[in-house]
């Protein structure tokens, strides 16, 4: 009878030392990731905003018309999801992996609780793996709520009807549906990218206030870094490129080469710095309350890995692409002017009923210039114009057209009609079924950064 006493009050101290499987442990993290008031807010409100946000701007009489796909917005809903990608990979998805990752490992600092942690799960490799995948989890949950959300916002107001993709063409709505989820895909590499950062930050930083912004202040280091005229090579070296390299996706053929490397450096990120962020957790002196991060170990381990990862793709890049200066010159900005001119003068063909042409018979050719011709017809800027001249069979004169042109660093450009009036001086056009949007009065495209043949 004592013996067996004995043995239900003092279990064997292998079952007492037996680890707390991973699922569990994940499953608890995960309770304890969304249990926060402020977690379940952005979990209703990526779920909900954004289709009220593409359904409210379809009732409007004024679109978006500066913003990525905004002035399609009326015709498609398939432009919605996009117009709100755009901004989701300038503002939401940084402070949401800020606000998710950046905490997951500061909020144990903050209450003090590491040593009750391990106490009950034995493992700082399975915390760390738990806190990790529960983190992931959510943020890949708040990512489908933006684009599940604004996709049904925008179907359901504007319709399931084709999409004009950024050289001017046409894309089916099939073709638009694949097109607009492989974007929010590829969004996903960056993403990732930056809720390692969160980690790296949560783990080095402790309780500073800083690992939980340092994310978004990456996102927004980087995101200046677009606005200069930086080289290709370093401009595809950063994390955060294929927020913006998704673009390539709607033209024909889709630029991929620039969305590939860009999601690829980002994976490189996202792995790196978890792996930072893991190496350092497995370091930490848990017995001590007051060791919550070293603001020297997070530049020696933290920071200069990264910085040299940043370094290396640079080079890389520049080695296997071949790509120098801003990749913006005369030839491509003509020939990519011309291709959108091309098929959206097929588009107003088609509105207002007249006999169909082909771009092959309009033989559209465009000359650009920058400043006026007194700088170099090269790099990003505002001062570029473009006369765009094509031929309609049978007909003797050719037709002309001027446009100013903004042209991005990341070689995004609006072409702004000016004139003659009956072409592109206005922003309207009447049809036979009445006014209708003029496809020629202002437009977006792209550039392609990159080389045609890359460089041996």
């Amino acid at each position: 009878m004592t013996a067996s006493a004995t043995t239900v009050l003092d279990p064997p101290r292998t079952a007492a030392a037996r680890r707390v499987p991973l699922s569990r442990a994940c499953r608890f993290e995960l309770v304890k990731v969304v249990s926060p008031w402020r977690t379940r807010l952005l979990l209703l409100t990526c779920w909900i905003a954004p289709g009220l946000f593409v359904a409210a701007v379809n009732q409007q009489s004024t679109l978006p018309s500066d913003t990525l796909f905004g002035r399609w917005m009326h015709a498609t809903g398939w432009a919605g999801p996009l117009v709100v990608l755009g901004f989701a990979g300038i503002w939401a998805l940084p402070l949401l992996t800020s606000v998710v990752a950046g905490d997951v490992f500061a909020s144990e600092d903050r209450l003090g609780t590491w040593r009750h942690l391990l106490v009950a799960v034995r493992s700082p490799r399975r915390i760390f793996a738990a806190k990790a995948l529960a983190s992931l989890a959510v943020i890949l949950l708040l990512v489908a709520g933006l684009a599940c959300s604004s996709t049904v916002g925008g179907l359901l107001t504007a319709g399931h009807r084709p999409l004009v993709g950024l050289d001017g063409h046409q894309l089916t709505a099939g073709d638009a549906a694949g097109r607009v989820a492989l974007a929010w895909l590829c969004a996903l590499a960056p993403t990732l990218a930056l809720a390692a950062i969160g980690l790296l930050g949560s783990v080095a930083l402790g309780r500073s206030p800083m690992g939980l912004l340092l994310p978004a202040l990456v996102a927004l280091v980087t995101q200046l870094a677009q606005l200069l005229p930086l080289p290709v090579a370093a401009r595809l070296a950063l994390p955060g490129y294929a927020f913006l390299a998704w673009n390539g996706l709607f033209t024909g053929p889709a630029q991929t080469g620039p969305l590939l490397i860009g999601v690829a450096v980002a994976l490189a990120w996202a792995v790196l710095a978890t792996a930072l962020a893991y190496l350092l957790f497995l370091r930490r002196d848990f017995t001590s309350l007051a060791d919550d991060g070293s603001g020297r170990r997070a530049v020696i381990a933290g920071a200069l890995p990264l910085v040299a990862l940043l370094a290396v793709t640079i080079v890389t890049v520049r080695v296997a692409t071949g790509a120098t200066g801003t990749g913006i010159d005369q030839a491509k900005v003509q020939r990519s002017v011309a291709t959108a001119f091309a098929h959206l003068y097929r588009l107003q063909t088609g509105q207002l009923n007249r006999p169909d042409v082909t771009e092959a018979q309009l033989k559209t050719a465009a000359t650009c210039d920058k400043g006026a011709g007194r700088v170099d017809a090269e790099g990003p800027g505002n001062d570029w114009r473009c006369v765009v001249t094509w031929r309609l069979p049978g007909v003797e004169a050719v037709g002309s057209a001027v446009y100013q042109l903004d042209v991005t660093s990341d070689g995004r450009f609006i072409a702004d009609g000016d004139g003659p009036k009956e072409v592109n001086g206005y922003f309207v056009v009447r049809t036979p079924a009445g006014d209708a949007p003029n496809p020629l009065w202002q437009f977006d495209g792209t550039v392609e950064l990159l080389p045609s043949t890359p460089k041996g």
